[in-house]
């Protein structure tokens, strides 16, 4: 092309030539401008705001008041745009059912794997959702504690004492709380490893339930109910939530049963509300934050137990909290009862286990 133009040139006057090499250089100006400007507009970072929500279950908050800030921060540094995340804190089945009903949320963290599934169901989660994100979606782990009042005036030590006549027992009801179902079963899965016999095992935990003057509506209330209020001898929650009281100043002195459960919380993106809002890119970086060192240290430092992601070795001072943590002997799983499905139709379903065991306390 170049000697054709220069050919062109020799046969045309001087003045002629002279416009000629100017319209070509302008030509080319133009031409490497756009080029530029094409050029700009795929490598420039968005500065567009973006934002999402998040639906947890209530005794969550309190990580997520440092995880936010921090996420927010690292999306503008690598992205040079901000963030805006709404927040929804609530009891695990309220959340779920405000989610099927229209809550607009882009992420759900749960306090059991069934609330999901029932999101699932609905279509609004994709299925396999567990396998997209670390850990099979366990972003957040606890176990069963036993509270007692100071000095522990009843002697209240161990499952078997719940059961006890003039024991006053505080914890959620499980039609209302995933954390009370979580509560159910570790009572369920002590009176197995006790007598190993599931008649001898609803007998137990009848006594318990019978022993329960309130069931609260969910973990944060049954707190409220025992400290606040004063109400009862004993009290069965989360561990993270005891660890929440203590550090708000509250003396409070129990134990970590060795006969225990493992209580896991799942983390889903809820696909049907990401596709309208169209901000998939930061929703999946935002879960995928969540196991990282960083975020699972400020879930280790509200008291849930770190979660261990293959991907990236825990830091120093994820290891060193993980460490105040006491270890279970006889730590029992989920799977074990067969899955969420079939303990939710054998345990609390309409007119399954719990509602016999109180239409049996209220006869």
């Amino acid at each position: 092309m170049i000697r054709v133009w220069q050919r062109a040139i020799k046969v045309v006057s001087a003045p002629t030539r002279m416009i000629s090499l100017f319209l070509i250089g302008v030509s080319l100006t133009m031409a490497i401008a756009a080029c530029n400007n094409i050029e700009a507009r795929i490598s420039a970072p968005s500065t567009k705001n973006v934002e999402l929500t998040i639906a947890s279950f209530i005794v969550t908050r309190n990580a997520y008041k440092a995880i936010i800030p921090k996420f927010i921060y690292k999306w503008q540094q690598e992205h040079n745009q901000t963030v805006h995340i709404n927040q929804s804190y609530g009891g695990s089945g309220a959340q779920t059912r405000a989610v099927m009903d229209g809550l607009p949320a882009d992420v759900v963290h749960l306090a059991m794997a069934l609330d999901t599934q029932r999101i699932e169901e609905a279509r609004l989660i994709n299925t396999g959702w567990e396998k997209k994100v670390p850990n099979n979606g366990i972003v957040s782990q606890s176990v069963v504690a036993l509270v007692t009042r100071p000095g522990n005036p009843k002697k209240i030590n161990n499952w078997a004492d719940l059961a006890k006549d003039g024991i006053q027992m505080i914890t959620a009801d499980p039609k209302t709380s995933g954390v009370a179902r979580w509560n159910f079963l570790a009572l369920w899965n002590a009176g197995i490893n006790s007598n190993g016999d599931e008649v001898k095992a609803s007998d137990y935990v009848s006594k318990t339930y019978k022993n329960a003057p309130i069931l609260s509506r969910d973990a944060r209330e049954a707190t409220d109910a025992f400290f606040k209020q004063r109400q009862g001898d004993a009290l069965i929650n989360y561990e993270n939530e005891i660890i929440l009281a203590k550090q708000k100043g509250l003396q409070v002195n129990y134990v970590i049963p060795d006969t225990n459960i493992s209580i896991d919380n799942p983390i889903a993106i809820v696909d049907q509300n990401v596709n309208k809002h169209g901000n998939r890119e930061v929703v999946e970086a935002f879960v995928q934050y969540l196991f990282t060192p960083e975020a699972q240290q400020e879930f280790a430092k509200a008291g849930f137990r770190p979660v261990v992601n293959n991907t990236s070795a825990p830091t120093k001072e994820l290891q060193k909290l993980s460490d105040t943590y006491p270890p279970v002997k006889n730590l029992s799983q989920i799977s074990e009862f067969g899955g969420w499905n079939q303990v939710q139709k054998k345990f609390f379903a309409d007119g399954a286990m719990f509602d016999q065991i109180q239409a049996k306390i209220n006869r």
